[in-house]
């Protein structure tokens, strides 16, 4: 139960001692509360401390608890991967590890938090869950089974039932272990979020959006969730809404490439005057395509088969055939299946966009040296364009450099919304590595 009075934040993170778990919750309240100004505040003070060269561990270790709970997670890895004996701190870390996606660190740091001490079934939880995470699920659920019968009234335990089925192919049985987690945990944020996801991929976007609403409602507040919700909030043309999600994904990562692009297309879509609908379509699909595999909730069979064909975004599985992810090492048709209903909620399909690696591959001129046919099949994205010719060129489906060499000025301006700026942006980017349009 969150406490009924504020917490006394400053007190909590400038003592002294081992943090405790009701310190690391009433923490937690205060980064999901109207305190969350004070708890920046401290933290920062904290945090320069270090930076200037304080190195005891109880200053570091609150440091980086609050750097992870308030979403700052390759802060809270720097500071916390100094502390040894804050039991706490370690758990948090293997928290931190895990969002990080090193679950292999994450599982080492959970055993250390449990023998300092730090609550032994629920480190024992989170370390099955990392070594789930590390593609060994049958090690995961034989751990959880050793505690099962003193951790079965857990949330978290029934939350990594789910993610092993979940990581089986049963679906159906993992929702059942989510739901009965968020029963008993109704703000267990990762079992909220697989929720939203299951919703979102069968066509909910209601409820998905509720789910995804409710798993924001506790820190640390995951970038995935906040991206999916703010794509979710567009599609139902809430661009207010969808805009403060991706502007929160720039405070936790600056570096953001994907809040950053979504935030551009808001922006050039509320403010041009053609075909809107279209417009935004078009950079709806763009910006699917352009979503990592990783986003999404894929078994570990599908998530290490895709990565080793170097298949990364949603775009890469519409240029390839069931075929050819057949003949994938270890993927086979529970993995074929997944990956058809998950291009299939999004309106996709395996292979829909083969035509255009084969219309790349032949449109480059061959008498050309190998270094001109390597900046021909760039694609034109590599030119840093604006929003407005960015979208000029999907919608004359041109993809490579390549491609656009072989368009006169004329036919540019003779599409719709592309302009004298636009051309001219063109011809300057093009200028810039030497290269022209037809008939210029």
């Amino acid at each position: 139960m969150p406490p009924a009075n504020p917490v006394n934040v400053r007190e909590i993170l400038e003592s002294e001692g081992l943090l405790t778990l009701d310190q690391l919750h009433q923490l937690e309240h205060a980064a999901a509360s109207s305190q969350l100004t004070e708890m920046r505040q401290y933290v920062g003070d904290l945090t320069r401390r270090v930076e200037l060269g304080e190195r005891a561990e109880h200053v570091v270790a609150r440091a980086g608890v609050g750097s992870f709970l308030l979403s700052r997670q390759a802060q809270a890895d720097r500071l916390l991967a100094q502390v040894s004996k804050d039991g706490v701190a370690l758990y948090v870390h293997g928290q931190c590890l895990t969002s990080l996606n090193r679950p292999e660190e994450a599982a080492n740091r959970f055993d250390l938090a449990a023998r300092a001490g730090v609550d032994p079934v629920g480190c024992t939880l989170r370390r099955a869950g990392a070594i789930r995470a590390a593609g060994r699920v049958d090690e995961a659920e034989k751990l959880l089974r050793s505690v099962a019968a003193s951790a079965a009234s857990r949330a978290e335990y029934s939350f990594q039932m789910g993610c092993i089925w979940a990581d089986r192919g049963d679906s159906l049985t993992a929702v059942e272990y989510f739901e009965r987690a968020v029963d008993m945990d109704p703000h267990h944020s990762r079992a909220l979020f697989w929720l939203a996801a299951e919703n979102a991929l069968r066509g909910n976007d209601e409820e998905a959006i509720r789910l995804y609403e409710r798993s924001l409602s506790r820190p640390p507040f995951y970038i995935g969730a906040l991206l999916n919700l703010g794509l979710l909030y567009e599609d139902r043309e809430n661009y207010q809404a969808a805009a403060f999600c991706f502007r929160r994904i720039r405070e936790y990562d600056p570096n953001n490439e994907f809040a950053e692009l979504y935030l551009k297309d808001i922006e050039a879509t509320q403010g041009m005057y053609y075909d809107e609908d279209q417009a935004k379509q078009e950079a709806r699909l763009k910006q699917l395509l352009s979503r990592p595999v990783t986003d999404f909730e894929l078994s570990v069979r599908s998530r290490n088969c895709l990565q080793a064909m170097n298949i990364n975004s949603l775009g890469d599985l519409t240029e390839v055939s069931e075929q050819e992810l057949l003949a994938g090492k270890n993927f086979g048709e529970t993995s074929l299946m997944e990956i058809r209903e998950l291009l299939a909620a999004h309106g996709l399909r395996i292979g829909q966009h083969l035509h255009k690696i084969h219309s790349r591959e032949h449109v480059v001129d061959q008498s050309l040296s190998p270094e001109e046919q390597a900046m021909m099949n760039k694609l034109v994205g590599d030119l840093n364009l604006s929003v407005r010719s960015r979208k000029c060129m999907a919608r004359l489906n041109i993809q490579t450099i390549g491609q656009l060499v072989q368009r006169t000025p004329d036919e540019l301006l003779a599409s719709r919304n592309f302009g004298v700026t636009s051309l001219n942006e063109i011809r300057q980017k093009l200028g810039e590595i030497g290269i022209r349009l037809r008939n210029d």
